[in-house]
């Protein structure tokens, strides 16, 4: 356990260490020498772990998108837009996701495209992504009826990639929230049906809030069992799986009658 423990560390490191490379040097100039200084393993160790540069850009976008299960929402447009504010938060805190931004939008240099691997897969499945919510809030009747979900996904994620970059280049997207709120007001109008508007949460906090909640049911179910709690817990139920009525019947037709006590 203590090793595979130690594996998991290693492979983290050189995964948070990759993104912090590819967020800063592109991915066409970024190097896998450059990598593994900056997460301090041998060569041994990276290559264990990943086979390619290729392979370790695949991982830093996989461990983008394992976030784990966000708290389920009343409506789909809500889960949508924490999905936007989440990406926002992430963004400005999480190396991994600014890397895969990255990673996606490397391919627009014409120099670096024939060097770059993924041609806009980043952005494919966030539009694919979106695309499920929006359908899932059709088929719950959330939507005006004009709204086409591809078509909405795609206005979505241009909007947002435009957004983040904007903010990215004028101040290291220190105000993105705030533009993401903002394009969110300007748009769920026009999608969304009228009942539906009031009952969103469009706040600063929303995405501190969601992983805030996620955390603790995680923590919950982790949490150990009592040992003394859990053979009560075992106790009732097979108490309780005993007391039938068939049960009842057969210890009474089991039971010594007068005669038989004599």
């Amino acid at each position: 356990m203590a090793r595979q423990a130690r594996a998991i560390q290693t492979r983290t490191s050189i995964l948070l260490a990759a993104a912090e490379v590819f967020d800063e040097r592109g991915y066409s100039t970024a190097t896998i020498t450059e990598i593994i200084a900056r997460a301090g393993v041998t060569k041994g160790a990276l290559y264990f772990h990943f086979t390619s540069k290729e392979d370790l850009a695949h991982g830093v976008l996989a461990a983008q998108l394992e976030l784990g299960p966000l708290p389920p929402q009343r409506t789909s447009l809500q889960e949508l837009v924490d999905q936007g504010l989440l990406f926002a938060h992430q963004l400005q805190h999480d190396p991994l996701t600014r890397a895969s931004v990255g990673l996606a939008m490397d391919q627009w240099s014409e120099s670096a495209e024939s060097a770059n691997p993924f041609h806009g897969r980043p952005f494919e499945s966030w539009v694919d992504r979106l695309t499920r919510m929006l359908v899932e809030a059709r088929e719950r009747g959330e939507l005006l009826p004009h709204v086409d979900p591809v078509e909405t996904a795609e206005l979505l994620s241009g909007s947002f990639t435009g957004i983040q970059w904007t903010s990215q280049v004028l101040c290291q997207r220190q105000d993105l929230t705030r533009r993401v709120i903002a394009m969110f007001r300007h748009l769920l109008p026009s999608i969304a049906i009228p009942q539906i508007l009031p009952t969103l949460e469009l706040t600063p906090d929303r995405a501190m809030s969601l992983l805030a909640s996620r955390d603790a049911a995680l923590d919950a179910e982790d949490a150990p069992i009592d040992e003394e709690d859990d053979d009560t817990a075992q106790a009732d139920a097979a108490r309780s799986k005993a007391d039938t009525p068939a049960t009842r019947q057969a210890e009474t037709s089991a039971a010594p009658t007068g005669e038989d006590a004599a």
